[in-house]
């Protein structure tokens, strides 16, 4: 019952975060209408929020089992409290900066956090992958309900309305830092060095091992991959698909929808298929849908919508590439983790935070950039590319892994 109030613990805090960290494409759009900045400008939100958390990543996760996971996850959940009030009452592009840096910064907290005590609560890598799946599936469900919840604060007329919703957010805050400080929550012993010097070497140590380097490009390139479409699919739906504001939002829901049931239902296949095995068809399934669904939505003749219901089958159809690439990243973060000791999961976290949000930020940017100068229409396509690399990079992360663990049993 202890490890089952812990994991719930761990799916409450990352479904808050869920909602706050991936508002940014909603608040990027906004930012354009209501803030009057251009593309690139807006892009900048995605650098706020992933630049503390590869930083506070570095400078924290090596030592973090000392200061307490619990303890950690607590200040998170405070900061970001605090934060979206002040959104509110800032109401200016700046205070969105703010709001975005604050919520990486606790994020990282939170994350390097999350990723170490799934390893605390299970005993053997398939555990490990149907748990990590399951977590970050949670997270796409609560990416789902951020595309509802500000179209329900979003007024026609009221620039101001859609505000209103960051005083939910801060109650949601408040009402997981309660039940976590409620929590029985033993951590275990798991302490990388001896001292902080040595628990911030054992993380620089793990860089020069061919193991993780592979990973960290791996992650680099998938992060690239989901940040860019998930953050640039409400402009794609307004401007390409042309659709109504709130709509726009709304439909950009599917793709963390089925990003969600991609994880859930990854973490039960992981069960019984290898994780290379699903990754391979996933990424072929992905690259598909790029090619030969992608160009169908492009040109299909939308029309006069004004419901949900108004819009055609295809206007539905790329967001379901999330089905695709859902269980990439939960799998690859399993797969490297359970090859290394307990010791090592929290610098090794840190590390993979630091990777995914700078490739956040590049993927942001990049296709922020296509959005500028090759349009809306076609910056999509350009995901072929790391999509392409990814494939490669499975197979020779896949033979690492192998090693890594022979090595632990032979050690």
């Amino acid at each position: 019952m202890k490890d089952q109030a812990i994991k719930l613990s761990l799916f409450i805090n990352y479904f808050v975060f869920a909602i706050l960290l991936n508002s940014v494409g909603i608040v990027i759009l906004k930012a354009q209408k209501v803030y009057g900045v251009d593309e690139v400008a807006a892009s900048t939100l995605e650098l706020f929020k992933d630049m503390p958390i590869a930083i506070v990543s570095f400078l924290v996760a090596s030592f973090l089992p000392r200061i307490g996971y619990k303890k950690a996850m607590l200040i998170g959940l405070g900061i970001v409290a605090v934060a979206c009030i002040a959104m509110y009452f800032g109401n200016s592009f700046w205070s969105a900066k703010l709001l975005f840096a604050s919520v990486g910064i606790s994020f990282a907290l939170i994350k390097v956090s999350v990723y170490s005590v799934i390893g605390l609560v299970t005993n053997n890598e398939r555990e490990h992958n149907s748990l990590m799946s399951n977590i970050e599936g949670v997270f796409m469900f609560g990416i789902a309900l951020a595309y509802f919840l500000f179209p329900a604060f979003n007024t026609e007329g009221d620039p101001n309305a859609w505000l209103n919703v960051y005083w939910l957010l801060s109650g949601l805050a408040i009402v997981s830092f309660l039940f976590l400080l409620s929590a029985d929550f033993k951590e275990g012993n798991e302490i990388p060095g001896s001292n902080l010097k040595e628990d911030f070497l054992e993380m620089v140590k793990l860089m020069s091992r061919l193991l993780v380097i592979v990973f960290v490009i791996s992650a680099f390139l998938f992060v690239m991959i989901e940040q860019g479409i998930m953050t640039w699919l409400p402009t794609f739906n307004d401007r390409v698909l042309e659709l109504p504001e709130n709509l726009a939002i709304m439909m950009a829901s599917i793709l963390a929808i089925s990003l969600g049931i991609g994880r859930i239902a990854a973490g039960f296949l992981t069960r019984r298929v290898s994780w290379v095995t699903v990754l391979t068809i996933c990424l072929l399934g992905a690259m598909a849908m790029v090619v030969f669904v992608l160009p169908r939505a492009v040109t299909a003749n939308i029309g006069t919508v004004e419901t949900l219901a108004d819009i055609p089958l295809i206007g539905y159809a790329f967001p379901l590439v999330g089905l695709f690439i859902a269980p990439i990243y939960p799998l690859l973060n399993s797969a490297v983790l359970s090859a290394l000791p307990k010791k090592l999961h929290s610098p090794m976290s840190g590390l993979i935070i630091i990777f995914s949000a700078i490739g956040g930020t590049l993927g942001s940017r990049l296709i922020g950039i296509l959005f500028r100068e090759v349009g809306a229409a076609s910056a999509f396509t350009y995901t072929l590319i790391p999509m392409t690399v990814l494939l490669v990079m499975l197979f020779v992360l896949k033979r690492l892994t192998e090693q890594a663990k022979r090595a632990r049993v032979e050690g």
